[in-house]
């Protein structure tokens, strides 16, 4: 008989308190030193400010505990929740949306959420409801990871539904040309999600989530590490550079997220990200039960 494990609601909600605050205030260390090192790249004196402008105000934000952007986006929460764990003494979506709803009052993070798209665009005063993602793993514990993202940069992302003989240069083309025609708008140095694969709303799935892939980590595979690199060179041979300045590095970095597809399609998606790329994950474990 499979042992059972339990994980407090209350908990969960605390765990996504936490994770939405640090998100907000505090820039991975990760990406902080691809920035440092990028900064290094830049010639001219106008992006070589914007990147200590940057970095000046990731400092500041962390250091007295406010958001490093005004915008303190939609709040994605990726799940990924044990199949022999349960959620007690209340739901475990609302226990997610309550840490949310906390985390945004407390801190003093701006609320962008309405409640209706376009009709009634009335602001739901607390952020909520959450993006929630849901994966069940094996096992019994409850990891997630809040990632807060704001629309500035959501807005430039695009979703190509590509013909399986465009081969890889059409993929590294539908994401260059989207870069391009973003422009200064997402608010570069950017990073880029690129889904591979799927269909039409599974790929865009995949392209949110390679945003959360470790900076300066290739693909496994080499063929998908080598156009991660390609796409890294073109996108910068752009010259957009921070803050739209002009300059030698527009991507901090390039992440491809490929699955299974159709025989008849080759879905693209290509996530943008500013250089504000937040999330903080943690996890919960399950509590053993008797019986």
């Amino acid at each position: 008989m499979t042992a059972r494990y339990e994980v407090e609601a209350s908990d969960i909600k605390r765990l996504v308190y936490d994770l939405a605050l640090t998100a907000n205030r505090i820039l991975p260390e990760g990406l902080k030193k691809i920035i440092e090192t990028s900064a290094e790249k830049e010639t001219k004196e106008l992006p070589k400010q914007a990147f200590r402008d940057i970095l000046k105000n990731a400092e500041l934000a962390a250091e007295k505990g406010m958001p490093i952007c005004q915008d303190c986006g939609l709040a994605v929460v990726f799940v990924e929740a044990g199949q022999d764990v349960s959620v007690v003494n209340g739901g475990f979506e609302d226990a997610i949306n309550k840490g949310v709803r906390r985390a945004y009052l407390d801190g003093y993070l701006r609320k962008s959420v309405v409640e209706d798209p376009l009709f009634n665009r009335k602001n739901t005063g607390d952020n909520t409801p959450a993006v929630i993602h849901w994966k069940i793993v094996p096992g019994h514990d409850i990891r997630i990871t809040v990632s807060p993202k704001g629309m500035g940069s959501e807005n430039m992302s695009k979703i190509y539904m590509l013909k399986p003989a465009d081969g890889a240069e059409g993929v590294i083309n539908a994401v260059v040309e989207t870069v391009k025609n973003a422009g200064p708008n997402p608010c570069p140095p950017i990073v880029l999600g690129i889904g591979i694969g799927g269909n039409f709303e599974t790929v865009a799935l995949a392209a949110k989530s390679a945003l959360l892939k470790k900076e300066g980590e290739r693909n496994p595979l080499p063929e998908y590490a080598e156009m991660e690199r390609d796409i890294l060179a073109r996108v910068n041979a752009l010259g957009i550079g921070p803050g739209g300045y002009g300059g030698n590095v527009t991507a901090l970095d390039a992440h491809i997220v490929q699955q299974p597809t159709h025989i008849a399609g080759m879905p693209v998606a290509v996530n943008i990200c500013c250089h504000a790329l937040r999330h903080a994950e943690g996890t919960k474990k399950g509590r053993k039960c008797n019986g």
